[in-house]
Parts: structure tokens; C-alpha cells; sequence
């Protein structure tokens, strides 16, 4: 799939110069190895890490996301739940980020992948 767009490079995890191999070597719901990445890509040879501490940066926008479910959750909670009290607010946003903490922790890297790293989309890298 050499056409393969940014937008579906980012929501499946693969490579921003190839857009075909794999970031992560495992899925996010294999709790215990989420965060393992490969060091290349499996398809071009790309290394992931293109500068060192390169995913330093990856904690910013996994930040921000977190913001964001705080955010959402506090609001809905308000709305639906006719506002609460503070523990619950507390409970269901600690739940709702710890739950979702390996889809941000994946994210936030392959949001630095594509769009801070430098590396642009190269058909000639692609296996298809």
C-alpha cells in the first residue's frame, strides 16, 4: 500500500517515511510491553530515535492529552452526573487517564514521529 495516507500512517502506528512498518512491536493492549518500539523500521531501516532524547518531547503532547481527557471527563461528569462530588470527579478522571495511558503514551510518540522528527513520507522506501 505505497499510497498509504499521513492521516492512516498515524492512526495505525507506521513509519512516517515508508508508512508501512511498524512503530510499536506489540499491540497497546499487551499491557506489560506497550511501550516497546522497534529501533528501526521493520520495512526501510529507519531509526525511530532520530536524535537522543528525541521522545523527551513525546511527555508534552502526552500532557496535553491528558489535559484534554481532565477537561472532557470533569465536563461530562458536571453535565450527566449533575455535579458530583469531588472524590467522584477525582475517581472517574484518575480512572479515565490511567485506563488510557498506553493509547496517550503511543500516540504522543508517533505524533513526534511525524511531525517533529524531519523525516518525510519516501514512496521509494515503501515494500509495495
Amino acid at each position: 500500500m505505497a499510497d498509504r495516507s499521513k492521516i492512516t500512517a498515524i492512526l495505525t502506528a507506521k513509519c512516517p517515511r515508508c508508512r508501512e512498518g511498524e512503530v510499536f512491536k506489540y499491540s497497546a493492549f499487551n499491557l506489560p510491553k506497550f511501550d516497546r518500539m522497534h529501533e528501526d523500521c521493520p520495512v526501510c531501516g529507519l531509526h525511530y530515535e532520530v536524535e537522543v532524547g528525541f521522545f523527551w518531547g513525546a511527555m508534552y503532547i502526552s500532557y496535553s492529552f491528558s489535559v484534554g481527557i481532565v477537561l472532557a471527563v470533569g465536563i461530562l461528569l458536571y453535565y450527566l452526573a449533575n455535579d458530583p462530588p469531588t472524590w467522584v470527579y477525582l475517581a472517574v478522571v484518575s480512572a479515565c487517564v490511567i485506563i488510557l495511558t498506553p493509547i496517550l503514551f503511543r500516540y504522543a510518540r508517533i505524533l513526534m514521529l511525524h511531525f517533529f522528527s524531519g523525516v518525510k513520507y519516501d514512496p521509494s522506501f515503501s515494500k509495495h
